[in-house]
């Protein structure tokens, strides 16, 4: 006798998928607005970001679905229904299942474009499924040229608002169907997918299986709609050639060391006096003293604004070599390297995105350095040090004010300076104009360090 009955993994399913596609229709709809609105922007950034996992997780869950359907044959439809109802029965079923892929393949190609289609510019952001574990970009998407990329976002965008309106008009038509056989035709067919509901037509004639082809025919035209859906809202979607490329800032070749810093230097060396004889710098070069960082006192930090919201950060792992005497300035010299890597704002999608290309590029250069190239006093225990910044390929002068204090042989230097991170090559390609994120970044500085012994 064949179940009458779907199982309990088959029921537990259902209703977990139906709940998730429940929640993501609103929930599109309000992000395609809010992203507009400066004062929804952060807002509807984190929950894009939920909008993803969710549909990873829909995405999943389909494909475990997929194998428990061919694996566990289903109960037999009702031996009383009428010959259209199946076929719309089965063509639904398809439409559903062809709808719970391609809403998420298409959703995930849209992210791996790198393209945000509401402002028509590139933005690349990554994905961490709900913050546990980075999914990677589809391969070969974010390697395309730039207009390629671009076509593939509207394209993959277009499919998706038409496949998600598509399961509204599915969704209202399967609940329709399913009260219909619940209240009017009292078949059973709801209390197959709700436990707690009596099934109906206990003692009616036992369900039948339909004719294999007829089936399968049905199942290809569900799916023929919805690839015909898709394919005309990714040709509607498609861009107006633009007119102009999009700007893009100069960047300055890097400038080849200056005389008295090395390219790659192994260890701190006493700046070269100008004014000085070589004999009287040599001299004035063994008073500056070599000092022993304590990293669990340190701290090197940033801060800056996302859609409006802001945030903060720091690097977890980064070193330094430092000689300082503030009775010997001309002797003394700093050198701070940084695992770009290791910079955390607690948000994991943004860690992941500014480990990418288009900012610190991590898998290409991953250490910053500051090196410095002078010292002069402000007065009291204010100071400026002079040096030189270099992430990735771009070098770029800075001027890090900062105090020292000393007391008992342990020194606390703490400074703080901006800088903008389009005349360092972050983030030029999607946000060269900080509508995002914010062009001028705060560095904070803490170090306190011991004499060497």
């Amino acid at each position: 006798m064949a179940a009458r009955r779907y199982s309990a993994v088959a029921v537990a399913l259902h209703w977990v998928i139906a709940l998730c596609i429940l929640s993501m229709i609103p929930m599109g709809w309000w992000m395609t607005a809010a992203i507009e609105q400066p004062g929804s922007q952060a807002a509807a950034y984190r929950l894009f970001q939920l909008h993803k996992s969710i549909g990873f997780l829909i995405l999943a869950l389909t494909l475990v679905r997929i194998v428990w359907r061919l694996t566990h044959r289903p109960p037999a439809l009702p031996a009383g229904m009428k010959r259209w109802e199946a076929f719309a029965a089965h063509a639904t079923h398809a439409a559903f299942y062809a709808l719970m892929l391609g809403l998420p393949l298409t959703g995930w190609l849209y992210v791996s474009a790198g393209w945000a289609v509401s402002q028509d510019r590139a933005l690349e952001v990554a994905t961490r499924w709900f913050g546990l574990f980075p999914v990677p970009h589809l391969p070969g998407v974010a390697e395309l040229a730039t207009e390629a990329r671009r076509a593939v976002a509207f394209s993959a965008m277009g499919a998706h608002a038409a496949m998600a309106w598509g399961a509204v008009v599915l969704v209202i038509l399967h609940v329709g169907a399913a009260l219909k056989h619940q209240f009017l035709d009292r078949d059973g067919v709801l209390a197959r997918m709700v436990p707690s509901l009596r099934q109906g037509g206990e003692d009616s004639e036992e369900g039948v299986e339909p004719d294999a082809r007829a089936a399968w025919a049905e199942r290809g035209l569900g799916l023929a709609l919805i690839l015909v859906v898709a394919t005309a809202g990714a040709i509607a979607a498609q861009p107006a050639p633009r007119t102009e490329p999009t700007p893009r800032p100069e960047i300055a070749p890097v400038p080849a060391p200056e005389p008295d810093i090395p390219a790659e230097p192994t260890d701190v060396q006493a700046a070269e006096v100008e004014v000085a004889e070589p004999a009287a710098a040599a001299e004035a070069s063994q008073k500056a003293v070599d000092w022993t960082i304590d990293r669990e006192a340190s701290e090197i930090a940033f801060a800056g604004s996302q859609s409006g919201a802001a945030f903060n950060g720091r690097f977890e792992r980064w070193s330094g070599q430092i000689r300082f005497d503030p009775a010997d300035l001309a002797g003394s010299k700093a050198v701070i390297t940084v695992q770009t890597g290791s910079a955390r704002t607690g948000d994991s999608t943004q860690e992941a995105s500014i480990q990418g290309a288009e900012w610190f590029d991590v898998g290409q250069y991953p250490t910053a350095r500051f090196e410095t190239t002078g010292f002069r006093s402000l007065g009291g225990d204010r100071y400026q040090a002079t040096g030189r910044l270099r992430i990735k390929t771009t070098s770029l002068r800075v001027v890090l004010p900062f105090t020292y204090r000393e007391a008992g042989g342990v020194a606390t230097v703490e400074g703080r300076l901006q800088l903008d991170r389009t005349a360092l090559n972050l983030g030029l390609e999607s946000d060269a104009t900080g509508d995002w994120v914010s062009k001028m970044v705060d560095v904070r500085i803490k170090v306190r360090a011991r004499r060497a012994e």
